[in-house]
């Protein structure tokens, strides 16, 4: 596991404007620098955006909850995804290689491509059009620039810092870090101080039990759709930090950051309005000209700290897949063909993006719940043992966690789904259940990697 002098990242080190060599190896020590403090504004930054509010918005618009019922699923779902990215994040001082690579263990080396496949699509591609148009909106109404223009220059901008790498990614999100705390804090005393926080759940929506259970869902999709990033940004810390921290500053960024603005957002959609215009026009409308300004921009710059670490993972997640490509250069190529693609979907979706992203936060949700039951299974298992020497084996299987992974993945969405083109058929009994796909979906992995694993990995 050892690297060499003439391997792609050495000189790399803490160089800031500089393109990080290489794609998905193990970090040496002597590459290794920073502290776990810089987590927490590594994952509050890219949460800091419309895409959070939205969450919000949907909690009451869509789901039919009060505010107050709509901040505790709000604080569930995200308390659920930043439990997990605890326990992801604390792994990487450790390991030293991305999130992705950590997985062939549960799923062996070739086992390992699908898990890397759907968090590339879903997050390098899906999570990056997403962001893009929301960071389009806002510049196109900031400026009157036509919104694929302003398309154009988002996906410029996120994915030049996608293609320098982890130093610059790391350095961006701590430089907006305070511009866009400052902005949304007055944006909150403004909006709280016109919201009607006990107001009645408006009617039209899901309501009860099964409107609080998507709030929830949805939720975790925003706050677990980083999940299977987590070591990507904790890798380069030197092993001997601690796991306590390194964990804690990761999921206490990422909680705080998606309550905070989707909490927001939930007491935004309880202001009467007659506002018109897109998502963006309709939130900042709430607010007086200056700020709204701000507020437009913050959004533009929050599209761009989150957009930098989608198309920087999901690159790192598709060399995981194993497609050979020049070693020194992989990732920043696959990062421009990812911000390209992703550009296109984002045009494709410009005229109607608010109708999908509730169906987009929830399917995410799908296969990051049975890959976290697989992935955490796995560890528990583990625990104790040294794995580096699976890491980076061609020849190394593990069918369990592939069978485990689609047992989860299709039982839970066949019977949990709730979506419009598809309702699983115990939903369709009991419409109280709103959506669990991904509480069903890591509760069955989990189980099956136990049940098929246990013999196998005590003998290896």
């Amino acid at each position: 596991m050892a690297l060499t002098e003439d391997t792609p990242l050495a000189g790399y080190a803490d160089r800031v404007v500089a393109v990080e060599p290489g794609g998905n190896e193990y970090i040496p020590e002597d590459a290794r620098h920073g502290t776990p403090r810089r987590l927490f504004w590594t994952w509050t930054s890219p949460n800091l955006e419309f895409a959070t509010i939205f969450i919000g918005v949907l909690s009451v618009t869509a789901f039919g909850l009060n505010f107050w019922q709509a901040a505790l699923g709000l604080a569930l779902g995200a308390g659920l995804g930043a439990g997990a990215h605890f326990v992801l994040s604390a792994r990487g001082p450790e390991h030293g290689v991305p999130q992705m690579v950590l997985g062939r263990t549960a799923f062996g080396y070739r086992g390992n491509a699908l898990p890397a496949a759907f968090m590339s699509i879903m997050c390098g591609v899906g999570w990056f059009a997403t962001n893009s148009v929301s960071g389009a909106f806002a510049l196109n109404t900031l400026t009157g620039m036509p919104k694929p223009a302003a398309l154009a220059l988002i996906v410029v901008a996120q994915t030049g810092f996608a293609v320098f790498g982890h130093n610059l990614v790391h350095a961006f999100e701590r430089i907006v870090f305070p511009v866009l705390a400052v902005v949304f804090l007055v944006v909150t005393v403004v909006i709280l101080g016109k919201a009607d926080l006990g107001a009645a759940a408006p009617s039209g929506g899901v309501g009860g039990m099964g409107g609080f259970l998507l709030t929830v869902g949805t939720a975790f999709g925003y706050a677990g759709g980083w999940n299977p990033y987590a070591a990507d940004y904790s890798r380069y810390l030197p092993a001997g930090v601690s796991k306590v921290a390194t964990g804690g500053f990761a999921a206490a960024g990422l909680f705080v950051s998606c309550l905070w603005l989707s909490a927001l957002g939930a007491a935004s959609a309880t202001i009467v309005s007659s506002a018109q215009g897109s998502p963006t026009d309709l939130f900042t409308s709430h607010l007086p000209g200056a700020l709204a300004n701000l507020t437009l921009l913050a959004i533009t710059l929050g599209a761009v700290a989150a957009n930098a670490l989608n198309v920087y993972s999901g690159a790192m997640a598709f060399v995981t897949i194993g497609v050979r490509l020049p070693v020194r250069t992989q990732r920043a190529v696959v990062s421009i063909a990812f911000g390209a693609i992703g550009f296109l979907v984002a045009l494709w979706a410009l005229p109607d993006a608010a109708q999908s992203y509730e169906a987009f936060l929830l399917i995410v949700a799908y296969w990051i719940g049975p890959w976290l039951g697989v992935v955490f299974a796995d560890q528990y298992l583990r625990r104790g043992r040294r794995i580096e020497g699976l890491l980076y084996n061609r020849a190394y299987a593990n069918r369990g966690g592939v069978a485990a992974f689609l047992i989860g993945l299709v039982v839970s969405v066949l019977l949990c789904s709730n979506q419009a083109k598809f309702t699983g058929y115990a939903v369709r009994e009991v419409p109280e259940l709103g959506d669990i796909t991904f509480f069903v979906g890591f509760l069955l992995s989990g189980a099956a990697y136990l049940l098929l694993n246990r013999r196998r990995l005590a003998r290896e």
